[in-house]
């Protein structure tokens, strides 16, 4: 008779098959059904490298690490990605949140706290897939007791789906509406801020990100395209002093602080992801 693989034999099988130590386990907690604290279950899974698994959690172990392997995002696996403390609902209809766009959404909470930022700021997130943006800032500051009307667009309706879902679980009052970037968009916002697709269509990275949607990867043969039609189109919904943030690639930040300056915003910045590289540019419509 066979012997039963224990959770510390079932790690070495994952890991034999290229998969990273922290995404095995995730993967196998997964499989265990345990999916509270990742740290917490972690730490259960050092504690228990001996337990045996039952056959049928050994056989889907084996098949969520076949498809890891093949490159799909664990966060599509198992069904959820955390985003700025929040656990969003993802899967292939949305690309999978990034620690990247964070810095997207810390910039956009300074410039709200700023004293002279209205009693209700208005916020809209262009291009939100999982609602990342938008949901993150309504929870921040919802709970500093502010009040707060964001307004979220995709061209996707798939896409608007998983972030009303999110928006559904999580409690978060957003509006979402179906537009390709400001087309059908009314109103103006004291803070536009977008994460639009940015790389360039030919870019080699591309084969890596197979499993996530094309459409909200590439914008062009520069990447730029999005990035230029946003910028023309957003003065339009801008108040007086309102704030178009964009998140964009490694190596585009004096590009895209050159297509603001054309189009006459001021207070041109960039802010630094975690690895130190420009990944947001943004400015500021003139007041007067």
């Amino acid at each position: 008779m066979a012997t039963q693989s224990t959770c510390l034999q079932a790690l070495a099988d994952a890991r034999s098959l290229g998969l990273e130590r922290l995404d095995a386990q995730l993967l196998l907690l997964h499989a265990l059904g345990k999916t509270g604290d990742a740290s917490a279950g972690r730490a259960w899974l050092l504690a228990h490298d001996s337990d045996e698994l039952s056959d049928a959690i050994t056989r889907q172990f084996r098949a969520l690490s076949l498809r890891r392997a093949a490159g799909e995002p664990l966060a599509y696996i198992v069904g959820s990605k955390e985003f700025f403390g929040l656990a969003l609902q993802v899967d292939a209809r949305v690309l999978v949140p990034r620690p990247d766009t964070e810095t997207l959404v810390q910039w956009s909470l300074d410039l709200l706290q700023l004293p002279c930022t209205a009693q209700v700021p208005h916020i809209l997130d262009l291009g939100t897939g999982s609602g990342a943006i938008a949901l993150a800032l309504a929870h921040q500051l919802q709970a500093a007791g502010r009040q707060v009307q964001v307004v979220a667009v995709d061209a996707s309706a798939d896409a608007l789906d998983v972030a009303r879902a999110n928006a559904g679980r999580l409690g978060l009052q957003v509006q979402f509406m179906q537009s390709h970037w400001l087309q059908e968009v009314n109103g103006n916002f004291h803070l536009i801020a977008s994460n639009p697709p940015y790389i360039a269509s030919a870019d080699p990275h591309l084969a890596a990100l197979r499993h996530e949607p094309l459409q909200a990867l590439t914008a062009g043969a520069d990447g730029l395209d999005d990035l230029r039609q946003i910028i023309e189109q957003a003065p339009a919904h801008l108040r007086p002093g309102g704030w178009l943030l964009l998140e964009h690639g490694y190596d585009q930040a004096a590009s895209v602080r050159a297509l603001l300056a054309r189009r006459g915003f001021l207070q041109l910045q960039s802010r630094r992801d975690l690895a130190g590289i420009e990944r947001c540019s943004g400015g500021q419509w003139p007041i007067d």
